[in-house]
């Protein structure tokens, strides 16, 4: 199966895959089994060295192309994607674990983003300002910004990239990427597929694949002068690594950290779709997104029934191979992270949680384990769920009034995704104002998990305060200027300041 995949996606005589890189090699290993899938290459940081020079010549004659041209390449990349969207759906799910229709999907995100950046690419537009002073005119440009940075982690290993990597594209910028070294394999596969279409256009350094170890690739990366902005993806303790050796350089930061999202259920919510919504949140990736949900504040009246209905619906979760047809969740990333789940689970009892149900580890090859429901007696605080566990847990509390439903909710560090079911407009309108949801995410009547790619996507507080993927989130990758031009034959100032 592994030998297979490789060779449709056209990268089983890869260089990568060759023998050791110069910065040695690492094993690709399956969650499943805990069996080595393949060996890839390192970089060291001579060879990184190397791939930022490419980046900035590249860049050099990227720039000057004009950004519907740019679009047109990046189209053609989305159109690669299409043709390799089931085989390199299948590697995300191999590699990381994920269902295979969650794989596909996120490859599916990869082919969105591109569509998305083709459109964009004819509209990077600026501003025309008043200006104050006689035949004069003012107005906003922006301009590429550079080769850019992009750190990912390895739970979106195609996704994440691909936000950046084709919305920085159009903009004028070259990539180089460095991604997680627990899915080196399909940042590989990736990789080739985009680089081909641009070494095709004439284009063959537009992106580039660091895959190092963090004190020699990752260190330098952040600390590079020539990367005007690093974009980074992973746990907050990351992220502010990230932000001040980045700060230090006084260059710029696009983070999006860990999140602690949480769903509210009014006493009128339709319990049905509710339950649904937690549902996936909770269990969907196996809790190893950042938009996972790990916290359901129900209202009192409604706990018990939403507490029943789900370990109902954990009973017929289906667990095993990502792979296979009906599956519903896979394994976790590693047995670290299988250790730190029970570690987790083992604080809630001490802390005063019960255990509705799961939270086992299965007795079998691979590091799978059953979702866990831990409920919190009423008006009891638990510390193990203000911090983030990258596994499906799920923590239930019960409220009485909304406005102690929002501060429970809020009472994190973390601000990403938040969710409310109800049917009452007052109530979504005081989660959706300034009074309510806290986070960068705010939802009515669907969960905390599953963003589509027209919203830009990010966090606040330890979240980091970035933003991806669409809206005006181009801006980041690019620098802004203001112009004026005077087209007169006096030199008036402004402010109606005189001199001489």
């Amino acid at each position: 199966m592994p030998h297979e995949l490789l060779k449709e996606l056209g990268i089983t005589g890869h260089a990568r895959l060759s023998g050791p890189g110069p910065g040695g090699a690492i094993e690709s290993i399956n969650p499943s089994t805990n069996e080595p899938i393949a060996s890839v290459g390192l970089d060291d940081a001579a060879s990184y060295e190397k791939a930022v020079e490419k980046a900035q010549a590249e860049f050099k004659r990227w720039r000057a192309t004009p950004a519907p041209r740019r679009g047109e390449i990046v189209r053609l990349i989305g159109e690669a994607l299409r043709e390799h969207r089931e085989p390199l759906g299948a590697l995300v799910s191999l590699e990381m674990g994920k269902i295979r229709t969650e794989g596909v999907g996120e490859v599916q995100e990869a082919i969105d983003i591109a569509d998305f950046s083709v459109g964009l690419s004819r509209q990077l537009y600026g501003l025309t300002i008043a200006s104050e002073r006689p035949k004069h005119r003012m107005f906003e440009q922006w301009h590429p910004l550079g080769p850019i940075g992009v750190i990912t982690a390895f739970n979106f290993p195609v996704a994440v990239w691909a936000w950046n990597a084709m919305v920085a594209a159009v903009c004028g910028d070259t990539v180089l990427w460095k991604p997680s070294l627990v899915t080196p394999l399909t940042s590989v596969a990736t990789h080739h597929i985009v680089r081909t279409v641009a070494e095709r256009e004439g284009h063959p350094n537009l992106f580039q694949l660091v895959i190092g170890k963090d004190d020699v690739v990752g260190e330098t990366m952040i600390a590079d002068r020539r990367l005007p902005l690093i974009s980074a993806t992973g746990s907050c303790r990351m992220g502010r690594h990230v932000a001040q050796a980045v700060a230090k350089r006084l260059g710029r930061c696009l983070l999006e950290l860990g999140g602690n999202n949480a769903v509210i259920v009014i006493e009128d919510a339709d319990m049905e779709l509710a339950v649904r919504g937690v549902l996936f949140g909770a269990v969907g990736t196996a809790g190893q997104r950042c938009t996972s949900t790990r916290r359901l504040i129900a209202h009192s009246s409604v706990a018990d029934d939403m507490a029943s209905r789900l370990v109902r619906a954990y009973g017929n979760i289906t667990i095993g191979d990502p792979l296979e047809k009906g599956t519903l969740m896979g394994p976790l990333i590693s047995k670290d992270a299988v250790e730190q789940m029970m570690q987790a689970l083992k604080k809630a009892k001490e802390q005063g949680g019960e255990i509705l149900t799961g939270g086992e580890k299965l007795d079998r090859a691979g590091n799978f384990v059953t979702p866990a429901i831990v409920r919190i007696p009423k008006g009891k605080d638990l510390p193990i769920s203000k911090e983030e566990t990258f596994a499906p847990i799920l923590y239930v509390f019960e409220y009485e009034n909304l406005e102690d439903a929002i501060a429970m909710q809020n009472d994190v560090d973390q601000g990403l995704s938040s969710a409310i079911f109800t049917g009452s407009v007052r109530a979504s309108e005081l989660f959706l104002s300034p009074e309510g949801s806290d986070c960068g995410i705010a939802n009515v009547n669907l969960g905390t998990s599953g963003a589509e790619i027209g919203g830009a996507f990010g966090g606040e507080k330890d979240t980091g305060g970035g933003r991806e993927s669409g809206s005006d989130s181009w801006k980041a990758y690019m620098r802004r200027q203001t112009n004026t031009v005077n087209y007169g034959a006096d030199l008036p100032l402004a402010q109606g300041v005189e001199f001489g």
